[in-house]
């Protein structure tokens, strides 16, 4: 929901940096394997409750996730690192709530295992789309800058990395905030089910109704 404001904001900075990054000849593909393994070195930091060293790590994950793009959108964006970057995103966000879970099974365990219930309808419903999108080809004027296609919803990458810190500044609070940030996901899905389903439903129908005329 907040990735229409925040995205415009950060661009300068991260447009700045992809040049220098470009100059010295680093690839995007680079920026976005290496951003992945520092995002996974936050897990084992969260099992053993390292939270503020985990949160610089998530941070520096997020910002490499940010430069990636940009870079590749100095050149042409190619399918395959969009493949790469969105997959490896969805593993560092289960692999984050992973590592709150670890650090205290009993008591965060069953919040994790719903939020990342709820990841995995965000996820779907996000792919799903992004495929019938691009088969028929649906505009999505929000994010025209991004390799797949995006279909709104209230819990997005800035919504999903506020939690991440608050996770991390407040770890006490865990199952409640995964479990409210679980409710908003789970609408967010339901909002992606119906409005895709609706938008694809009606391309396939003016599209059948253009081949009978």
């Amino acid at each position: 929901m907040l990735d229409k404001w925040t995205t415009p904001l950060i661009q300068p900075a991260l447009k700045l940096t992809a040049l220098w990054l470009k100059r010295h000849g680093i690839k995007p593909n680079q920026v976005t394997i290496t951003g992945f393994l520092i995002g996974m070195i936050a897990l084992p930091l969260l099992a053993s409750e390292y939270y503020s060293l985990a949160l610089l790590l998530i941070l520096g994950n997020r910002i490499m996730d940010g430069l990636d793009g940009a870079l590749a959108r100095l050149a042409s964006p190619s399918d395959a690192g969009g493949f790469l970057d969105i997959t490896l995103d969805f593993i560092f966000y289960s692999g984050i709530v992973l590592g709150f879970a670890l650090a205290a099974p009993a008591k965060n365990a069953v919040a994790a295992c719903v939020l990342i219930f709820s990841f995995m309808g965000t996820g779907a419903s996000f792919l799903a789309y992004a495929i019938m999108a691009e088969k028929h080809q649906l505009p999505d004027p929000n994010f025209k800058h991004k390799s797949l296609y995006y279909l709104g919803g209230l819990a997005e990458g800035t919504e999903t990395i506020f939690l991440f810190i608050l996770f991390c500044l407040l770890p006490g609070y865990f199952p409640q905030l995964a479990l409210g940030f679980a409710a908003i996901c789970m609408l967010t899905a339901a909002l992606r089910v119906w409005s895709g389903y609706h938008s694809i439903d009606q391309a396939e129908k003016g599209k059948l109704k253009d081949s009978i005329t």
